[in-house]
């Protein structure tokens, strides 16, 4: 693809898609990782580190990993490519913050999960160009995404 200014609200535009891209690498959330995050966090809610309670008393009999775990894995889940590898002219990028943040699942102790992603809107301004991007994480195999995410970047 050819590169695109950050200010060409015409091919920027070319970018927004009803369609979701390619699916990403895939990422196993395991016990060590989630315990590492309750750690990191200090949300250690039974449902995420008590292995023996859960096995008992969890409608998922195991843990489940914590939601913002999941979002956060999202930088680990790559893409073949991503359509603003292509946008240029910029001096720098900043995360603008969210539009929306979905948690539709529990994601079960040593689920394998993946993304994909689409430009979901893009607003050029005289002063910076915002792109909205939509992101769905999965758990592989299943059709229903356990989290939908709306990230808005700013150019300027």
């Amino acid at each position: 693809m050819t590169s695109i200014h950050y200010k060409d609200a015409d091919a920027l535009n070319a970018l927004v898609s009803e369609e979701l891209g390619d699916w990403s690498s895939s990422i196993t959330v395991d016990q060590a990782m989630i315990s590492q995050f309750a750690d990191l966090t200090g949300d250690h809610m039974w449902m995420h580190v008590d292995e023996e309670r859960c096995a008992k008393e969890s409608p998922f009999g195991c843990t489940i990993a914590h939601g913002f775990l999941i979002l956060s894995l999202q930088s680990k889940m790559t893409s073949s490519k991503s359509a603003i590898e292509d946008i240029e002219g910029y001096s720098h990028i900043m995360n603008y913050g969210s539009d929306k943040l979905r948690f539709l699942g529990a994601v079960p102790v040593n689920s394998e999960l993946h993304s994909r992603s689409r430009v979901k809107a893009i607003a050029v301004s005289e002063h910076k160009t915002t792109l909205t991007l939509e992101t769905h994480i999965h758990i592989v195999d299943q059709d229903k995404p356990g989290l939908i995410y709306e990230l808005m970047m700013v150019f300027l």
